[in-house]
């Protein structure tokens, strides 16, 4: 079982990205970096005709298009209705059939009114490639990890489980424990080794080749935050009881004080994991960001200058976008441990607010 648990963790990311190239949207834009920046945009996850008709569409329009300088005069026009056509088709495709998507789950009602779209009979949860690593960061946590207890246990484990051990025991001893106590260190452990290594494996499968970044979506890092919240809130009002929590966020000041500090101290508590949110957010957008834009400097030399100048540029772009994929591995780790050390320490200071 040992030695399969590295195959199938590989497996599981495999399956994500194969299962996120043929069914996911293919992201199009007006020119090569505007393409290449909507993939940290999330892609719907379409049905198997669906996914199969857009995408001969796409390729249908990548050959058009390479006919010669003739698709950006003459048939200009042309194009542009082709467009419309392909908005039409997918517009009566929906109303053919249930749903274009794999996944997608109708909200009656009030949840309607803030859909984007302005729909009027419902608004519609539909699963992304985001939801698709999600899951296989779950997974791989639970595969990876399954050799852990035994091992901490007996001793006995293979090369990858002790290195597991060896994270999760630094965790506990350097992270936690400093921070909140053998106590409630030892409660909180699981909680805070769950946080760490999901937003970990996020991080690091983004970086690989078709597979997308779910932490470089604001509303993934803003559910972790959320999360964060939560924990401080609840946490704190069952530690310290539901009156104390909130009279103790105030520190001992003169009375004519308090009710401004009580409002400084309570947009404290969402400031914190709000800026949580942000970091995590911006670290791992910014650094695709800047391998996208190296990659797209090869597009756009050989649109503007020929062929030959973007296959000139190109040995200097991709080691520059090599360069910045080995930086954006200590980044993504990191990123995993700065979430968990802040996270720790906000609950932390909840539940101990003498600290």
């Amino acid at each position: 079982m040992n030695a399969l648990r590295p195959l199938l963790a590989i497996a599981v990311v495999i399956g994500a990205i194969f299962v996120g190239f043929n069914f996911g949207e293919h992201h199009t834009g007006k020119n090569a970096f505007e393409t290449l920046y909507m993939h940290l945009m999330p892609g719907k996850l379409l049905t198997s005709d669906e996914a199969h008709a857009r995408h001969g569409a796409h390729a249908g329009h990548g050959d058009d298009a390479g006919h010669g300088d003739d698709a950006g005069h003459g048939d200009a026009d042309e194009h542009a209705s082709h467009g419309d056509d392909h908005a039409g088709h997918g517009a009566g495709f929906e109303e053919k059939t249930a749903s274009p998507y794999l996944l997608a789950i109708t909200l009656p009602g009030f949840p309607a009114a803030f859909d984007m779209y302005g729909a009027k009979e419902g608004t519609q949860i539909v699963a992304t490639n985001l939801q698709l690593f999600q899951l296989a960061a779950v997974l791989l946590v639970l595969i990876l990890f399954s050799g852990v207890p035994a091992y901490v246990r007996t001793g006995n484990g293979d090369w990858l489980t002790r290195r597991l051990a060896g994270f999760a025991m630094y965790i506990r001893d350097e992270m936690v424990v400093p921070a909140m106590g053998e106590k409630d260190g030892t409660k909180f452990l699981p909680f805070f080794l769950c946080i760490f290594f999901f937003i970990l494996f996020m991080n690091l499968m983004g970086l690989v080749p078709g597979s997308a970044t779910a932490t470089a979506n604001i509303f993934v890092t803003g559910a972790l935050a959320l999360i964060t919240l939560c924990s401080m809130v609840f946490c704190g009002m069952a530690a310290q009881g539901p009156l104390a929590f909130w009279k103790n966020l105030v520190p001992h000041v003169p009375l004519a004080l308090w009710p401004l500090m009580f409002v400084v101290e309570l947009l404290g508590l969402f400031v914190k994991p709000f800026a949580l949110m942000i970091r995590l957010f911006a670290n791992m957008t910014g650094g695709h960001l800047v391998v996208l834009s190296f990659m797209g400097l090869i597009f756009f030399f050989a649109s503007s200058m020929g062929a030959s100048a973007g296959y000139g540029v190109s040995p200097v772009a991709v080691g520059f976008a090599v360069f910045i994929m080995i930086i954006e591995v200590f980044v993504a780790m990191l990123q995993a441990y700065i979430f968990t050390q802040l996270s720790i320490l906000f609950v932390g200071a909840s539940i101990h607010p003498e600290h």
